[in-house]
């Protein structure tokens, strides 16, 4: 029995370190400053833009991924995100998300995310790579123990900010769940 519970434990920690968030992004409620990113994919590629002054009073996400660490549940994650919005939420008008490519290596993820898009297809989600620091825009508090930060944004003001370290399908949820709240 004891055997049991010890197993039990463990299994129950390692569920949640391999699934664990960290602090990562804006405090709710701040200002967000804009900041300038290379459009990839989409009806504005091509150009420098600020989706924060571009989006302004509509719902965005802003989802901050570290190239280094790109992989295929974060590919469903945000594709899931994109089909949610696609279905429409209740309330919400135009809700988009704006994903931005963190990496020292600006030319590769320039040349690699029109075949993430290509295979992808996503409707309400423009891929883009930011024009400066690895460590992302100076105001947004980019965690670089996330994988992907998420950051929920209407009005120019943080509605709810997800470090996560691993994450999938399973953690559209709880961004639809911040969505709703606005």
């Amino acid at each position: 029995m004891r055997l049991r519970a010890t197993l039990f434990t463990i299994s129950l920690l390692a569920a949640s370190t391999a699934y664990a968030q960290v602090s990562s992004g804006p405090k709710v409620g701040t200002k967000v400053p804009g900041f300038p990113v290379s459009v990839v994919t989409g009806e504005q590629a091509g150009k420098p833009i600020d989706f924060v002054a571009d989006r302004k009073d509509k719902p965005t996400v802003f989802a901050f991924v570290r190239a280094d660490v790109w992989a295929r549940p974060m590919a469903r994650f945000l594709k899931v995100l994109d089909q949610e919005f696609v279905k429409g939420i209740d309330g919400i008008t135009e809700p988009a998300t704006v994903a931005v490519w963190l990496t020292d290596d600006k030319q590769k993820s320039t040349d690699y995310l029109p075949l993430a898009q290509q295979s992808l297809q996503f409707e309400r989600t423009t891929l883009t790579v930011f024009d400066g620091e690895l460590a992302g825009p100076a105001g947004w508090e980019v965690n670089e123990k996330a994988h992907i930060t998420v950051v929920v944004v209407k009005s120019g003001k943080v509605i709810a900010s997800l470090g996560f370290v691993s994450l999938n399908e399973t953690d559209v949820p709880e961004v639809m769940k911040a969505l709703k709240k606005m």
